[in-house]
């Protein structure tokens, strides 16, 4: 999610905050060291607990839904996926030094998907596309809708709630981007966005941010997919971002083959990644140069 979807009331959550809840709800889990992972994450705080789970705490009042939507879906859709996601063992209370509910997961091994660390890009281009149409052949039934708490993924573009894609949200986004990136070129595509005929089928699973820092990979090639706060029944035009985030030409061809993507379904995801590519117009990012060659591909794709 972009710093625009976060709110102020951001909750201090320390290993000492943890170790103590942990402590008070699953006291035969006390005596497990507490330990940050690399890339805690933005809307969630992530620990190691012991050397076979993990525990997850949201930083946000926004997110708090996503622990019962986790706790609620992973266990039906996990079994029906082809490549590991998160295993709830168990639900936390909020108490009064944390306020919100809380998840104790099964510990997940492999590392952010960083550039280099994927050896064959078609190969995990395959594999993507295999894990979101086994996903979005999951029955939908009763599934949760885009809402305030997932951000509203999966929502069509023109939509008017506050999701990252709403129109609200990307034009002045752009105009505080002008002189920093090509905004002509972005507002082309955010224009062709919109212009698209929407998703007109039954509404299907997305995961909702399917970016590097929601995969893991070990030995050069994917080994889950985690953080599923964003999970919806929507479009499935939103995790389209993975072809921007992730793969390079050849490899995105190879994905949006595989997926069979139609060209308004494309032009569509193609504006969710714009959204999670452009940068923070209040700071820079510190992976601003891999980000930008990653825009640069997305704003020339319009014009092929």
């Amino acid at each position: 999610m972009s710093a625009g979807d976060m709110s102020s009331d951001e909750v201090t959550i320390t290993v000492e905050v943890v170790r103590r809840l942990v402590a008070g709800q699953f006291p035969e889990w006390a005596e497990l060291p507490v330990v940050p992972v690399p890339s805690p994450g933005v809307d969630n705080a992530t620990y190691r607990l012991g050397d076979t789970m993990s525990v997850r705490l949201p930083r946000f009042a926004r997110w708090e839904g996503q622990v019962a939507r986790e706790q609620r879906w992973l266990p039906w859709l996990g079994p029906r996926l082809p490549l590991p996601v998160p295993v709830p063992l168990a639900q936390g209370k909020a108490t009064e030094e944390y306020p919100f509910p809380w998840s104790i997961y099964r510990w997940l091994d492999g590392r952010r998907p960083d550039p280099g660390r994927l050896s064959d890009l078609g190969a995990t281009a395959t594999e993507l596309a295999k894990f979101f149409l086994a996903l979005q052949a999951v029955d939908a039934t009763g599934g949760p809708p885009p809402e305030w708490s997932n951000g509203f993924r999966g929502v069509g573009l023109g939509d008017e709630r506050d999701s990252a894609v709403v129109e609200g949200r990307v034009r002045p986004w752009l105009a505080a981007l002008e002189g920093r990136i090509d905004t002509a070129a972005a507002t082309a595509v955010f224009d062709a966005a919109l212009a698209a005929p929407p998703w007109d089928r039954p509404p299907v699973w997305v995961h909702g941010d399917p970016a590097p820092g929601n995969l893991l990979a070990r030995d050069g090639r994917l080994t889950a997919v985690i953080d599923f706060g964003t999970l919806a029944i929507g479009d499935p035009a939103v995790d389209l971002i993975a072809a921007w985030t992730l793969l390079d030409g050849p490899s995105r061809a190879t994905f949006r083959a595989e997926l069979a993507v139609d060209d308004a379904t494309w032009a569509r995801g193609r504006a969710w990644g714009l959204t999670a590519l452009l940068p923070d117009p209040n700071r820079p990012a510190t992976d601003a140069n891999v980000k930008a060659a990653r825009l640069d591909a997305l704003l020339a794709d319009l014009g092929r």
